[in-house]
């Protein structure tokens, strides 16, 4: 069963697409301002997402950036707002389609299945084996030395974000926008005691790691 968040601030609209999707086969989250919808993509991620621009407390442009430092799941844009400066941008920050309202389920229907057609996203969802480290993106599961990990859902989205970009520098903008939200991309101490808790948990020895690897000044990446 497909997974598809919803992020919209109107009730009535969510409302109906939740009981429309689920009736079309779709397992539907929902969420109603743009940091919620990080924290959501970030701990559960969706097969794809359905974004409105206009949303209480940034906008949908800023979620889409977010979402793109760490994952190519598909992005549906909803939204009231026809200018062409408005679509531009969204497209431009990484949405695959732009669906303005009002729209017909049908309509919206087919572009979802378009878009989960063209994505790559599945290619997130893999197997990592990283040394005595087992990462099943997909299920969100790590083991190490065959032994479960246990992860909180924050640990989590720091790991997954830097996994899914392995080799490449993570900056710390790009973790906290993604991981915690907007409101926390000055906030690097939280990203010094996650990283920290990552390491115990995860490195036959945390001062000297092998996976979980520190920029100084710029951000982590992970090796393999």
């Amino acid at each position: 069963m497909k997974r598809v968040l919803v992020v919209d601030d109107e009730p009535q609209l969510l409302r109906a697409l939740q009981l429309n999707l689920r009736a079309e086969g779709y397992a539907v989250a929902v969420a109603t301002n743009g940091n919620e919808a990080l924290r959501i993509s970030s701990s559960n991620p969706p097969d794809v997402l359905v974004l409105d621009l206009g949303l209480p407390d940034m906008e949908g442009s800023e979620v889409i950036r977010g979402i793109r430092g760490w994952s190519d799941m598909p992005i549906v844009v909803l939204s009231a707002r026809h200018g062409s400066t408005d679509k531009v941008e969204a497209l431009d920050a990484g949405a695959d389609d732009y669906v303005t309202k009002p729209f017909g389920l049908d309509e919206l229907l087919a572009r979802l299945r378009a878009v989960e057609r063209r994505s790559s996203h599945a290619t997130t969802g893999g197997v990592i084996d990283a040394g005595e480290l087992h990462i099943n993106l997909g299920a969100a599961t790590v083991t190490r030395d065959g032994q479960r990990v246990h992860l909180t859902p924050r640990e989590w989205g720091v790991l997954q974000m830097l996994v899914a970009n392995r080799g490449n520098l993570v900056t710390q903008r790009q973790l906290l926008q993604t991981v915690w939200g907007p409101a926390y991309s000055e906030e690097t101490q939280y990203l010094r005691v996650y990283m920290a808790q990552l390491r115990r948990k995860l490195e036959a020895d945390p001062g000297r790691p092998r996976h979980l690897i520190t920029e100084a000044g710029q951000g982590y990446r992970f090796e393999e």
